[in-house]
């Protein structure tokens, strides 16, 4: 877990999980970033991502994939940084406030 903070506390969180496959040594899922709605369009989620990309690099891993909803601004960063769009599947998940289904969009990138 890579966490942000400033003067005010915690305003970002990302998480590297390696995969548990045995086929699947050299891959890691970007499991939950989020960043505190005070603190987004600063960058704040850009660092967040360069941080879980050094740390799946230290873990040995070559390949991220992740999974966000379709049209949100975390989808807008991911492409920004380049990671390329895998799939999307309609009613994947609910929403933050459990109310309705959402659309959730499969990312990947490659580590240099």
């Amino acid at each position: 877990m890579i966490v942000a903070e400033a003067d005010t506390g915690i305003i970002g969180v990302v998480q590297v999980i390696p995969a548990g496959a045995d086929n699947q040594p050299h891959r890691a899922d970007v499991s939950k970033m989020l960043v505190c709605t005070t603190a987004r369009r600063r960058g704040v989620g850009a660092l967040l991502m360069h941080a879980a990309h050094d740390a799946a690099r230290a873990m040995g891993r070559s390949i991220l994939v992740l999974d966000t909803q379709e049209h949100s601004d975390a989808e807008r960063l991911y492409m920004r940084m380049g990671w390329t769009r895998a799939g999307v599947i309609p009613d994947y998940a609910l929403d933050a406030a459990g109310e309705r289904l959402i659309t959730t969009v499969f990312y990947w990138k490659r580590l240099d």
